[in-house]
């Protein structure tokens, strides 16, 4: 019980300090790896935290190839093969194209260029440069612009209202060239959100998504970003958007775990009542995203991201044994919410499979019982 009450004191520090982690998400401070209350990931057959793989939430084995290939070759004709030959409506080409621009992002983040040196992400325009009329990579463009504006400014100010109507030029582009692919409407998402758009051209913007892929989970998961009570809209509005989408749902959608999102878009600045995680609300929220998760193809894209937002939502509920059965399924991968909020993605994830590991432990459970 020693390790179950040093980790739940962690917790509740964490509680206290929700400021921190809910919107910088700075982390609770972890028990060292040495020591001897730690709790060991290869009991589980879990992968050590300073392996973990911080890119995307779960494995995508062509698109890591595809990537390593481009950074260390930095030659693009391999990202424009591998998104030629994705599924326009579906979610994983919407996850590739965040990749290849987050890539290229943080590329010119760590090589900006000078006098003797080109700077990062240069595959990226020379893509751009010769092969202009190439979807793909007018996408990858567009969301590169998005990506490079909440990265490098701060909205409200010049430099970042002057990237974001760049990325909407781009966005436009990029739907003149692929008239039927809804990611350069899923990607101006993001700039409606920034740039302020109003309600009524945000809801032209959605209608063209609708037309084009109605049950894309990336889709409304950006969507919901602009009716949250921190940007343009309200909880009860975030609410009810999710709501509607979990409402019709087709059969086996991730749409059902859409509440869960508005809970955690909304979760309280300061939460010093250890039951909100068993509240109705939130209950009933988790109970969707776990009718969502069973339900779900294996294969689905967005599986993992719902599974990873279940975890912190079934540790914070003390709901040991229901934490561990998600986490064997994402294990390895965490570029996901909540823990890409964080400065420290692995150790803020680490910090959590922890903590359902002990409490998991606290209560019978072993790497015997723990099904698979």
């Amino acid at each position: 019980m020693e390790i179950l009450w040093g980790l739940m004191a962690l917790l509740m520090i964490g509680f206290v300090m929700w400021p921190v982690m809910a919107r910088r998400r700075a982390g609770i401070q972890q028990v060292a790896p040495g020591d001897p209350d730690a709790a060991d990931p290869a009991n589980y057959g879990f992968v050590r935290q300073e392996l973990l793989d911080v890119r995307m939430p779960g494995p995508d084995q062509d698109l890591l190839d595809v990537l390593d290939l481009v950074q260390r070759s930095q030659d693009h004709r391999s990202a424009a093969q591998l998104l030629a030959g994705t599924e326009t409506e579906g979610e994983v080409r919407w996850q590739r194209v965040q990749a290849f621009a987050g890539a290229a992002a943080l590329e010119l983040q760590q090589r900006p260029g000078g006098v003797s040196e080109s700077p990062g992400g240069q595959w990226l325009r020379v893509w751009r440069a010769e092969a202009p009329k190439d979807a793909g990579g007018a996408a990858v463009h567009a969301e590169f612009l998005v990506q490079q504006a909440w990265r490098t400014s701060s909205p409200g100010t010049d430099d970042f209202r002057i990237i974001m109507e760049e990325a909407r030029s781009a966005c436009g582009d990029a739907a003149l060239l692929a008239p039927g692919d809804p990611i350069p409407y899923i990607i101006e998402l993001s700039v409606a959100r920034g740039l302020g758009y109003s309600r009524e051209e945000f809801e032209q913007l959605w209608l063209r998504i609708l037309d084009r892929a109605p049950a894309h989970m990336g889709a409304h998961l950006a969507a919901l970003h602009y009716w949250c009570e921190k940007w343009h809209g309200s909880r009860e509005l975030a609410y009810s958007f999710a709501e509607a989408a979990a409402a019709r749902a087709p059969q086996g959608s991730l749409l059902a775990a859409m509440p869960l999102f508005a809970v955690f878009e909304h979760l309280p600045e300061v939460n010093l009542v250890s039951g909100f995680y068993q509240s109705e609300v939130v209950t009933k929220a988790i109970h969707g995203a776990l009718f969502a998760v069973h339900a779900a193809r294996p294969d689905d894209p967005m599986l993992a991201h719902v599974r990873h937002l279940l975890i912190f939502f079934l540790v914070r509920g003390e709901r040991w044994g229901e934490a561990m059965n998600q986490l064997v399924h994402v294990d390895g991968h965490v570029g996901a919410l909540p823990w890409t909020l964080t400065t420290d993605p692995a150790e803020d994830y680490a910090i959590y499979r922890a903590l359902a590991v002990a409490g998991y432990e606290a209560n019978g459970g072993s790497p015997a019982t723990l099904m698979h």
